[in-house]
């Protein structure tokens, strides 16, 4: 089990990795997206390829940090029941629902991702619009980022069977509060502030 918790560890760190230079991709959208509708509304002059760089950028970002997501286990989950459930049931209906959901889901986008790329980059497919940009590298960024979500969920895996073979701590676990905590504690603090 250990060599499976250094393998998670090494995905782990891929991931933290793409997940913090992913994140300077939001700064170059937001860049991107003042200039040109400074240009568009200053000189009246607009480009399809400049809108379209955006989408990219957008989906770039939303695709590659999806593993990161995972790892930091800020996805969206229903906690109304899993919250009073114990952490080893938790544990167990991941591991159930990676190996029935996750990993079929993964495998799919794959399998249907790659030739939907293939098809682009060997037709030299370009946008519709005028002045736009060839169209590959946005359908790469399928199959990549789901091959990223799949090496996470290979670790969020092992962690989960670790925790259950009481190896390492709850990996759900999150250390310190999250936004949406610290803000209920600001209001509930503004709260009793105001009312005697």
């Amino acid at each position: 089990m250990e060599f499976l918790l250094r393998i998670s560890r090494f995905i782990d760190g891929i991931s933290e990795r793409v997940g913090h230079l992913t994140t300077w991709l939001v700064l170059f959208m937001a860049v991107i997206s003042a200039a040109n509708a400074t240009v568009r509304y200053s000189v009246n002059w607009s480009s399809n390829s400049l809108l379209e760089i955006q989408w990219y950028l957008f989906s770039a970002v939303f695709l590659l940090c999806s593993g990161y997501t995972l790892l930091r286990n800020e996805h969206v989950r229903i906690d109304v029941i899993s919250g009073h459930l114990s952490a080893k049931t938790r544990a167990w209906i991941d591991i159930v629902g990676f190996t029935c959901f996750f990993f079929p889901m993964v495998a799919l986008f794959l399998y249907t991702g790659w030739p939907f790329f293939m098809v682009a980059y060997n037709g030299g497919e370009m946008s519709a619009n005028a002045g736009g940009l060839i169209r590959w590298p946005a359908k790469l960024l399928l199959p990549v980022g789901f091959f990223l979500l799949g090496l996470q969920g290979i670790s969020e895996l092992i962690k989960r069977v670790a925790f259950l073979r009481d190896l390492i701590p709850d990996p759900t676990d999150k250390h310190g509060k999250s936004a949406e905590e610290e803000l209920a504690e600001e209001i509930a603090r503004t709260a009793r502030g105001v009312t005697p």
